[in-house]
């Protein structure tokens, strides 16, 4: 593991951090702040959305206070695998910065796509062997595609992710654009296999996690069309998962949005983190 820049914020360290990963075949670079003291831990791990790398919520997430409060370890992964040989697409939402979290099973994304595995297995056992982490105490969080990838691995992995939250996250792929492209083009022509990375999909077939939070901007220009909360709630309440839906008035898409609201789910997360 390379170490790329180290700063100190609120008395603890962000770091950003690069790796070869044997599940991408690829290097991966990575965030993680880690608060003052000795630890161990608690980690939650944030999943950023379409066209972003591990860079957006790191530069204007404005988490690292709360984490510090509540000593929480912040790790923000990149979307997708990148480089010279990995497969692309010319669109912003799929291929490169696209990966939607799940293991890829088409050519030519399943040589490389595999950012199901790398989120489930891989980089967990990276903070666990390099940072101060209780990986007993993991919970999930996103925005966007990273709060699908949040949902999704969450419900698919509860006694992993303790606590699950999302922002404007894409409720149910399997009935969107976005996630019709990404799935079609990642997993193939059979619907039945998509089932297995839409939250929606998952809550029906039986996948229940203790608790979820999500936030949603009313403004959003994404809300109608791609990320459909109601299916989400009519899904949780069918399958009496508590979940928090809070419709935020006035805001948008944007990390103006994230940023107002993600020290409040830091705070959130902690209490189900608790040792």
């Amino acid at each position: 593991m390379e170490t790329l820049s180290l700063n100190k914020s609120h008395g603890g360290t962000q770091g950003v951090y690069r790796h070869e990963s044997t599940s991408t075949g690829t290097p991966m670079i990575f965030s993680v702040f880690v608060p003052e003291g000795k630890g161990p831990f608690p980690v939650l791990t944030y999943l950023s959305g379409l066209t972003c790398t591990h860079a957006n919520v790191t530069e204007k997430g404005e988490y690292r206070a709360a984490c510090a409060q509540h000593k929480i370890i912040f790790v923000a992964p990149d979307t997708s695998p990148r480089g010279e040989g990995v497969a692309d697409d010319d669109a912003y939402d799929f291929g490169q910065g696209a990966g939607f979290y799940l293991d890829a099973t088409q050519a030519p994304f399943s040589e490389h796509f595999k950012m199901g595995s790398y989120i489930e297995r891989e980089l967990p056992d990276l903070i666990a062997a390099n940072f101060p982490a209780d990986m007993q105490r993991q919970g999930i969080t996103g925005h966007s595609m990273g709060g699908h990838g949040a949902l999704t691995i969450g419900l698919r992995h509860p006694r992993a992710f303790k606590s699950v939250s999302a922002f404007s996250p894409i409720c149910h792929p399997s009935d969107v654009s976005w996630g019709k492209k990404a799935f079609g083009g990642y997993l193939g022509d059979d619907t039945a296999a998509w089932r297995a990375h839409d939250a929606v999909c998952l809550i029906e077939d039986g996948a229940r996690t203790t608790r979820i939070l999500v936030d949603q901007g009313i403004d959003d220009q994404f809300l109608a069309e791609q990320l459909r909360p109601e299916a989400l709630e009519a899904a949780c309440k069918t399958a009496k998962i508590p979940l928090t839906l809070r419709m935020q008035e006035g805001y948008d898409h944007s990390y103006y949005f994230v940023s107002s609201f993600l020290d409040e789910h830091i705070a959130w997360h902690a209490r189900y983190l608790k040792a």
